[in-house]
């Protein structure tokens, strides 16, 4: 496995197997459902390698990876013994109904995304090829690459009856049988010769008046192809009558006649009653939804470009995909998302201004994939890696990104299709008559997005933050032909045997991923301060303490394995999160013996976190030390 390694210490950090009720994952990220987040080594996990960081919203535990988490998903997977996509199992957890939502919304169309794009995407390149004039509608070439693209979200009731009887926790056949029953050929073809009943506005809203009957009730026939809300009540519905029938028909013919009695309830109710009140919520609101844009496209389109990024980082902009789903149904076109297409480029024309701007070694590592990526779409290693922490960097964006969209929506653009992200994203924006001003206006507000992003960056007082080189010193390294640097050491916060960090049986320290450093089988239960700085960051389990020196070094003391589990016990923190605090400062101490009953080992590491903004961490060669003695000393 390629990642075996991460994938053991994401698990590790997680709270182990035990603390995981479920597993998804979408394009940069792994969506973990946590029964206890508490039990989560949040910090531990930020600074891991291979881990741009990590985000808690909407429900879910979300560990950001970046574009190859399909890789490292499917080693956790493996590893932790998780089904792919796996359900929730029964927690005590009380989630408020919005992150209820959020996660369930998540959860149905997650699966969905990398399929969507790539048929969105081929669409897309059908539409670009027309409106070029390379292709004929009747050609067979056009009619293969447009079935091609139409094949997914024609029949998506199907894809989402799937995903959604996985999330609820029901057969996924029969969430599938449900969803092939809303979009079944001659139910379509009988609907396709009605006529509207009602309007409101100037669209239609309530569909065809053509009926069937069922048992003497009538059915109101409706195209469900595309849509979006009816499979995903009908699906949950379903879940709940499978789990009555299974309750009360005997294991020996259980298999077969709990879809049998389970689809000869749930269709009908689909069709009947569940199908026509959703299609009609789902139409209202699209009618709704375009009311009030076209009160002030302009506003809408800065709303929605000044504040996607922030959906985005708290898994928010979820709560939108149902939305432009629904409207790509209801009114072929979706105005929302369409004002969102300008913040990746502003992010990226962002990052390219720091990128051209920097000389910290770092930063132009994680810039260079960062640029990449946001070119196609994955904004993620940008904001989380680069901008978010630096603050300005990411208002920046937002204020770039909020022109484009002002722009996007006073040139009326409207996506057609659900399509790819970045670059592959502006077909999407062909209308079906062919390039008019809202094409144009989505790659103006393309390039405006990008641009003015770079220029706020590059003219905005960027700061570097790298680690400045050290004078060279002009006699005896002169003298010598050498180059001296300069360096910091940090002494040693506790007293006892020193140990390489590859004997701690804690893989996340003792492979170096989490930086270089050292370990130490304290012989008493203290711990001070190694270094002049600021205290960070305190676990509330009082177990590992980070101290951030006055020259940058991050200094990480972890006292022993897995003793966050003891959440406190034992633990006498002597000072606070964001203390000042002086070499050989006492920062805790704590109860070793009570500790070894317990079960827990002692061997504590002492790291530099920010290894990779230095030359080198050197450790020193005594085999047993005392407090004060110098422990590192980190070159810079």
């Amino acid at each position: 496995m390629k990642y075996e390694t991460l994938a053991k210490d994401i698990i590790r950090n997680v709270g182990g197997q035990e603390n995981v009720n479920s597993l998804t994952h979408c394009i940069t990220r792994l969506r973990f459902k946590l029964k206890d987040e508490s039990k989560a080594n949040t910090e531990v996990l930020k600074n891991m390698d291979g881990i741009v960081t990590v985000v808690k919203s909407g429900g879910q535990y979300q560990v950001v990876i970046g574009n190859h988490v399909p890789e490292v998903y499917a080693d956790v997977t493996a590893i932790g013994g998780f089904q792919a996509g796996s359900s929730e199992v029964a927690s005590d957890e009380k989630v408020s109904l919005f992150n209820r939502f959020i996660d369930t919304i998540s959860g149905v169309f997650t699966p969905t995304l990398g399929v969507l794009s790539a048929t969105g995407m081929i669409k897309g390149l059908t539409a670009l090829l027309l409106a070029l004039g390379l292709l004929a509608k009747t050609s067979g070439t056009y009619e293969i690459l447009n079935a091609l693209g139409d094949c997914l979200f024609y029949f998506f009731p199907i894809f989402l009856g799937y995903t959604s009887a996985k999330k609820f926790n029901a057969n996924i056949f029969i969430g599938m049988a449900i969803g092939a029953s809303l979009v079944y050929p001659t139910f379509s073809t009988i609907t396709a010769s009605g006529k509207p009943l009602y309007t409101l506005f100037s669209g239609t809203i309530f569909e065809s008046p053509v009926y069937i009957t069922f048992l003497g009730i009538p059915v109101i026939l409706m195209s469900y192809a595309s849509t979006v809300i009816p499979i995903i009540i009908s699906t949950y519905v379903g879940s709940k009558i499978e789990n009555f029938f299974k309750k009360v028909i005997p294991s020996v013919v259980r298999t077969f006649l709990v879809p049998f009695f389970t689809l000869l309830v749930i269709v009908p109710l689909a069709l009947i009653v569940i199908g026509p009140l959703s299609t009609w919520a789902g139409q209202l609101l699209g009618a709704a939804i375009l009311f009030v844009y076209n009160l002030s496209p302009i506003i809408e389109g800065i709303i929605m470009g000044a504040f996607w990024q922030v959906f985005v980082i708290f898994g928010l902009h979820w709560g939108l995909v149902p939305i432009a789903m629904n409207n790509l149904a209801v009114l072929k076109f979706d105005p929302i998302l369409a004002a969102t297409l300008g913040a990746s480029f502003a992010q990226t024309g962002v990052v390219l201004a720091i990128l051209l701007k920097t000389k910290n070694v770092k930063l132009r590592s994680l810039s260079i994939p960062a640029v990449i990526s946001g070119i196609f779409g994955v904004t993620e290693p940008a904001i989380y890696g680069i901008t978010l922490p630096r603050k300005k960097p990411f208002i920046l964006s937002c204020i770039a990104a909020a022109v484009g969209g002002g722009i996007i929506g006073a040139m009326g653009t409207k996506g057609y299709i659900i399509g790819g992200l970045g670059i592959f994203a502006i077909p999407s924006y062909i209308s079906p008559a062919g390039m008019d001003s809202g094409f144009y206006g989505a790659v103006i507000g393309i390039l405006v997005s990008f641009v003015l992003g770079f220029l706020l960056m590059f003219f905005g007082g960027f700061k570097d933050d790298e680690v400045k080189e050290a004078k060279k010193d002009s006699t005896a390294g002169a003298a010598k032909g050498e180059v001296l640097v300069k360096q910091e050491t940090v002494i040693s916060p506790l007293k006892g045997e020193v140990k390489s960090l590859s004997e701690v049986t804690d893989e996340a320290f003792s492979t170096g991923a989490l930086g270089k450093g050292i370990a130490i089988e304290p012989s008493e239960g203290k711990v001070i301060s190694p270094v002049d700085g600021v205290l960070t960051s305190l676990f509330s389990s009082g177990h590992a303490i980070g101290i951030t020196s006055d020259h940058g070094v991050e200094v990480l003391i972890h006292v022993g394995k897995d003793t966050v589990k003891l959440k406190g016990k034992h633990f006498y923190p002597k000072v606070k999160q964001g203390d000042a605090v002086k070499k050989g400062q006492l920062l805790m101490e704590f109860d070793m013996e009570a500790i070894k009953e317990a079960g827990y080992v002692l061997t504590t590491p002492v790291i530099v976190a920010n290894t990779a903004n230095y030359l080198d961490v050197i450790e020193t060669e005594k085999k047993s030390i005392e407090y004060q003695e110098d422990l590192l000393t980190v070159v810079v």
